[in-house]
């Protein structure tokens, strides 16, 4: 049983990661252009492409913030092929400039998804998030288990086998491995789960409920919720479970921590007065304080920002919504309906959760120009909570 189980893991992680490792450019140069206007949609023409490659391209450069225009209202143009391999040349029409020309290796999807990162790089100066992975919740009947997936919801392959509640999926920065609250034992644990060798341990298992699971960015460090005191209250521990901190000691709920990058601070969900809102502390222990978020009320599952300059939450004023603040605290924006918000690495695009049909399904927000695309679906099932690799 030992040997099957591990030869199972090692088909999935093949499935999961070697695609990316074979997509590869057979040319190394290019030429960044610098768009400046994060904000305003990137006017870009393409042609040449056909198939799945071509509706690769389309979704990843489309939720990245450019706009598909005829050739007379382009910036940039990338022409191309994928008979066989996918080549592709990218080019800045106003100075006739070539910002690359490549060829790419590999499996079909991963080589456009390649070609898409090389174009957002050369002409944003900024690196694409094509070849990321989501991990979140999926429902079917009454259990749930916790998948993996390309970005964009394709190849998406089941992680646990529990067979009973599984949810709140965290990566660890860097690393195939993630952290998970799992019911298999009877109470909620957080469990480790290494992708590489398919080997779990227990995190957090202490007496009540250990729940929402946050590794800091630099990757030693767990914030999570437990109940061993009474109520729920923040504690932090090494990466491995040990050295456990008790941060806060309230009557009142907390939830849904969440870290700052450079790993010294955590925001998460406590109670002000009768409303829920957020609050930050040193992650080390100390006074907490309330964050100033005017337009907002209700807030619950922060997520901060790669580049720590914002906060994305979600709020319930009538419905539920995604929206923004500046990571010091100031007025809200509201972004989208929805919830279970996650940055991507580049902080500029967002997966959340929304509801469709009696079910939830997953999809991306362009935060800027804020355009949304649904990703890829598993069929019969809802799909929640997602987190997104960094």
């Amino acid at each position: 049983m030992k040997n099957s189980f591990a030869s199972f893991y090692i088909a999935l992680l093949c499935c999961l990661f070697a695609s990316v490792a074979l997509a590869q450019p057979k040319e190394t140069s290019i030429t960044v252009h610098g768009w400046a206007d994060s904000n305003k949609l990137i006017p870009i023409t393409m042609s040449g492409f056909s198939g799945e490659v071509n509706s690769v391209l389309r979704f990843d450069l489309e939720i990245a913030g450019f706009e598909f225009v005829g050739a007379d209202k382009a910036q940039f143009q990338v022409t191309g092929k994928n008979s066989g391999n996918v080549e592709g040349h990218l080019t800045e029409l106003i100075g006739k400039k070539t910002l690359f020309s490549r060829s790419y290796i590999g499996n079909i999807r991963s080589q456009a998804h390649a070609l898409a990162n090389d174009i957002i790089f050369a002409i944003t100066g900024k690196k694409g998030v094509a070849h990321t992975k989501i991990a979140f919740r999926v429902d079917q009947g009454n259990t749930s288990e916790i998948f993996v997936a390309d970005y964009d919801g394709h190849n998406a392959n089941p992680i646990t086998a529990d067979k009973t509640e599984v949810s709140l999926p965290a990566w660890v920065p860097g690393q195939r491995k993630l952290l998970y609250c799992s019911r298999k034992s009877g109470p909620i644990q957080i469990f480790s789960h290494d992708l590489n060798s398919g080997s779990r341990q227990i995190v957090a298992g202490y007496s009540g409920s250990n729940y929402s699971p946050a590794i800091s960015p630099d990757g030693r460090r767990v914030a999570f919720i437990a109940t061993k005191s009474g109520s729920p209250d923040l504690y932090v521990a090494d990466i491995d479970g040990s050295n456990l901190k008790q941060l806060t000691r309230t009557r009142e709920d907390e939830s849904s921590p969440c870290w700052s990058p450079d790993s010294t601070t955590i925001c998460y969900v406590g109670r002000s007065g009768k409303r829920a809102a957020l609050f930050k502390i040193s992650a080390n222990g100390g006074e907490a304080k309330q964050l100033t978020v005017r337009d907002s009320l209700n807030l619950t599952e922060p997520d901060w920002s790669p580049d720590g300059k914002q906060i994305v939450f979600t709020r319930l004023m009538g419905d539920f919504s995604v929206c923004v603040v500046p990571a010091d605290g100031g007025t809200s924006t509201v972004l989208v309906t929805g919830e279970d918000p996650s940055w991507a690495p580049n902080s500029r695009t967002v997966i959340f959760t929304r509801r469709q049909n009696n079910k939830r399904v997953l999809s991306l927000l362009d935060v800027p120009t804020k355009r949304v695309k649904d990703v890829a679906q598993i069929s019969g099932s809802s799909s929640s909570q997602p987190s997104w690799s960094r």
